[in-house]
């Protein structure tokens, strides 16, 4: 999972293309604005972060089909009479609580060597900061 993706270059090992174009697409080509390239995430962050989104999107998601089972299994008994909206309601409740779990696993997990709390709530606030740095500088580079 981690350790794929766009690694640093030495600036030596691109090619420039003739006639002052733009840089050559491939393993050289396509350099930021300041010549260095984006580092990949470690990979002990992104096996922290995906263990988050599994348990954050997972647990949401079998609930929300664990409600058409429950509401099937109610209603086909004659247990409970259920209203088809209810059933539709509760569970995309649970989706989207799945997908804020989404954005939780990813901003809980944490950038250090240590992996920090179980639930990695200290860390949204920081993860969010260097969020809003990143967008920041990406915002400059363009205007710039």
């Amino acid at each position: 999972m981690a350790g794929k993706g766009i690694q640093p270059t030495a600036s030596s090992s691109r090619k420039k293309p003739k006639g002052g174009g733009k840089p050559q697409a491939g393993r050289g080509g396509n350099p930021s604005a300041t010549g260095l390239r984006q580092q990949v995430i470690p990979e002990a962050v992104a096996n922290r972060m995906a263990r988050r989104i599994a348990v954050a999107t997972g647990i949401p998601t079998l609930m929300g089909m664990g409600v058409f089972v429950a509401s099937y299994l109610l209603v086909s008994r004659g247990l409970m009479d259920i209203a088809p909206g209810a059933t539709l309601a509760a569970s995309g409740g649970c989706f989207l609580l799945g997908l804020l779990g989404l954005s939780y696993g990813v901003l809980s997990a944490s950038w250090e060597p240590q992996a920090g709390s179980v639930l990695g709530g200290e860390q949204i606030g920081v993860n969010v900061g260097r969020l809003k740095d990143s967008i920041r500088a990406l915002r400059q580079r363009r205007d710039n």
